[in-house]
Order: structure tokens, then sequence, then C-alpha cells
């Protein structure tokens, strides 16, 4: 067996990356490291930039959650301007969130992880997919692609299309909501409850099932960060940063969102383009941290809705209601229980007379030269820092992803998975499936987070029209 085992490309996420699984000099696992390796530069071009552009720019870093970076973006804006925005284009802006988590989260659980609890870690690669899985579960197949449907429809009747739409702007959202497209809505909403809880019911078969393959699969401990409400509720739109340790135990809250770099500081590898942010308190070792729905389950007291926070309830049982659940298999898990709590959530807002409310841009000119918009990606917690002159023209800019923010659970994760099941024996395609289901617990999304901080890695190679390599730098 060769010193390196080289995963290429990853599959079933979003972007391009690899998994390099380093051995010693008997064969066991040293480490593993999960690459990105593509680069996009964002932060940078940005600059010069009008503030007011940002919404329609930063809504296509990526096709996957572009609503998530259009309310972050605006809500930057909202800060510069020094705005309160009408209660009404909250309330919008509200609902496109719910629909970007349950497009995003329909798409991460049915058509990409699920082929692998519902046909086994081992199965034949070539049907171990979504057309797979139409053979025995089409009926399940077909749901997940009208859940999915679902929240695209309401993005695209929200903003005009279904992927990088203009319309949440700095002061609010471009156009009201009709009752006609309000009543379209809440047609689907019977629909995808039903759906989410037989997700849910299924999900928890799978827990009996694998039992044996999960016990591995990125448990250990760490810290969870996201947002929660004034009374301690899951929160996805405003709310206050909780930090909490691995143990259960909160050891940081009502933190300032707008404040994050006071807590959480970035650090670049030369292996990866994607940075490995941490809690400044506890250093890079100690201060990594994990975002998302396993997270954001984790450090609420309560969900506001009742289906899903009965479903919480269940969840916290597995580990004691003052613990935290440490293993990454369970972001599933939770994953569902956001989606039924989106629903729930959506049903609410849609069904507050606010909703219709005609009023929903608040104007004004350039008030600050910082701003800050944070809310919760369907991946996890998702800042955007803008620094502008009295022009509004950008001269700084950062985004901390929620994908980089799971970067080192990511690295710790395939290496716990890889040092449970590779050894001298024969190295099969159901382990080498088991690594890259580690990564797809985080759902990551890397067009959004692949930007670096200091020297950028570069690997070139000089090869003769034989294959031979002559030489090689690397940096």
């Amino acid at each position: 067996m060769s010193n390196t085992i080289t995963i290429e490309p990853v599959s079933r996420i979003e972007g391009h990356a690899k998994i390099t699984i380093h051995l010693d000099s008997k064969n066991s696992v040293k480490t593993a490291r999960f690459h990105v390796n593509e680069f996009r530069g964002f932060e940078k071009f940005c600059e010069g930039r009008l503030m007011w552009e940002m919404p329609g720019i930063t809504s296509r870093i990526c096709g996957i959650c572009p609503a998530s970076h259009l309310i972050a973006s605006a809500k930057a804006g909202d800060e510069i301007l020094a705005i309160a925005i009408p209660e009404t284009a909250e309330n919008l802006r509200r609902i496109l969130t719910l629909a970007q988590w349950i497009q995003s989260h329909a798409l991460s659980f049915f058509h990409l992880s699920s082929p692998d609890f519902l046909l086994g870690f081992d199965s034949d690669p070539a049907k171990r997919n979504v057309f797979g899985l139409m053979e025995d579960h089409r009926d399940l197949v077909r749901r997940g692609i009208r859940l999915r449907k679902f929240g695209q429809e309401v993005i695209e009747i929200l903003g005009g299309r279904r992927i990088h739409t203009p319309w949440a702007v700095a002061g609010g959202v471009r156009e009201p909501l009709d009752t006609g497209n309000r009543d379209s809505m809440l047609g689907w909403i019977p629909e995808a409850k039903e759906t989410t809880r037989i997700a849910l019911t299924l999900f928890k078969e799978v827990l009996d099932k694998y039992q044996q393959d999960i016990v591995s699969f990125g448990s250990f401990r760490s810290l969870f960060v996201g947002l929660v409400s004034d009374k301690g509720d899951l929160e996805y739109y405003h709310g206050s940063l909780r930090v909490m340790d691995g143990l259960g135990n909160v050891i940081a809250d009502k933190l300032d969102a707008r404040r994050y770099f006071d807590y959480f500081a970035e650090r670049a590898e030369s292996w990866s383009f994607l940075k490995f942010p941490y809690y400044k308190k506890l250093g890079f070792q100690r201060g990594a941290y994990r975002v998302g729905p396993l997270a954001r389950v984790n450090i609420c007291d309560q969900i506001s809705t009742p289906l899903a926070e009965a479903e919480r309830v269940q969840f916290k049982e597995m580990t004691g209601e003052a613990g935290a659940q440490n293993n990454s298999f369970y972001y599933h898990y939770a994953r569902l229980i956001e989606l039924l709590f989106a629903v729930e959530e959506m049903e609410r807002l849609l069904n507050d007379p606010v909703t219709l409310g005609r009023t929903t841009r608040s104007k004004a000119l350039i008030n600050r030269s910082e701003g800050v918009g944070a809310a919760e990606a369907p991946r996890g917690i998702l800042f955007h820092h803008y620094t502008v002159d009295e022009n509004g023209v950008l001269q700084k800019v950062n985004l901390l992803i929620a994908t980089a923010q799971n970067n080192s659970a990511m690295n710790r994760t395939v290496t716990q998975i890889a040092t449970q099941f590779i050894d001298d024996a024969k190295l099969t395609e159901g382990i080498l499936n088991r690594i890259e289901a580690g990564i797809r617990c985080f759902d990551p999304c890397l067009s959004c987070s692949t930007h670096a901080l200091g020297a950028m890695p570069l690997h070139v190679q000089l090869v003769s029209e034989e294959g031979i390599i002559l030489d090689e730098v690397k940096r």
C-alpha cells in the first residue's frame, strides 16, 4: 500500500475537493486531510464596488445557497445605513431564509446522503445515487424532489427567480407579497410536513441499522456555535451568538454577532484554500468549533414550533438533556429537525397579517463606515463584513462562511473514519465511501468558502510527453 491514499474527487458534495490519507511505516493511519482545491476570491474583487451592489453580487457566490448570502449582505447594508427595516420586510426576509433551508436540506438528505443509508455504504457505486434509489424508494425520491421544489418556488415567488435573486436590498426588500402568492405557498405546507416526518421516521431506523458504522463518524468533543433568540430558542435571522462546549456547557452567551471578529480568528494552511476559523479565547487547537444543524440543535434551549420541538426533545434524550451530541453523523438527524421547523415557521409567518404589508423598504444614505450582516445559512452561521468610504465604495470585504467554520471538524472526521476502517487488509471501495460520507455529514458548500489568507498553496508539475515528472514546485 502507498504511504498516501488519495480520494479525488470527493463525490456528492457541492464543489471540488479531495481527501488524502497519510500512513506511517506500518500502514496505520497517521492523519487525513480534506483539501479544498478551488479558489474564487470574491472578497478581493468586491473591493471598489458600491455597497448597494453587494446583495446582487454576493448572491452569485453559490447556486445552492444564494439566498443566504443575499440576506447576510442586505443585513450588512442595513448596518452601514444605520436603519431599522420595516417589520414586513423582516418577515419576508425570514421566509426567504427558511425557503433556502428547505431546498438545501432536502437536497442534502434526499439526494446526496440517503443513497448511503438506504442502499448501503458498500453497495455498487454505479447505483449508489439518486437514480439507484428510484428503483426501490421511488416515492421517497419523488417526495424529496417535491420538497426541494417547494423551497425553490418560494424563493422564485419572492425574488423573481430561483437562484441569484437580487430581491433583498439594504433597507429591506424590493417588493411586497400579494395574497395569491401567499396562498400558493401555504398550499404546499401539509405535504412538506408529511414528507419531513416520513424522513425523520426513516432516519431513526437508519440510526439503529448502522450503529456500528456511525460510532466513529466524527465522534469527538468540540465547541458548537450558532444564533439563539433572547429566550434561548433556535434562531436563524436575529439573535445573539452562543458558544457551547462538547459536554453541553454554555461557555459564552449573548455575544453580539456584529462583533464576530472579537471572538473568532481565521488561520490558513498551505494545503487548502479553505480557512480554519477558531474561537480566540481557547486558541487554534482547543478553539475548533462546529456550526450548522448539529450545532443549532445542540445549543438552543428549545424550538419555538411544536412538532420540531418534540423531535428536539427526542434528539436530546440520546445524550441527556444537559449534554451535547458530538457525533457528526447526527448532522443528518438535526437537518431533518430543522426542515420540520422551517416548514412550521414558514406557515406561521405566512399567516401573520404583517407579512402582507405594503411598506417593505427604509431608505437612507451612508451613515457608518462598517457593517456586519449575520444569518444562519443551511450549513451554519454566515458573516458578511464590509468597510466602506463616505460614498459607500467598498474598501475591505471579509466573508466568514459556515463550511470554513466546520473545516477543522471535517478534517478530524475523515481522520477518525480512516483510522477506524483502514488497516493492512484490502482497501475497499466501501471503506473509501465511508470516508467521503464523513464529509457529506457536513454538507459542505465549497463555492462559498474558497478563499484563504496569506500565501496561496500551489503545486506545479512539469511532465514529459511520456508522463515522466521532470520537475515540480510546491509552495
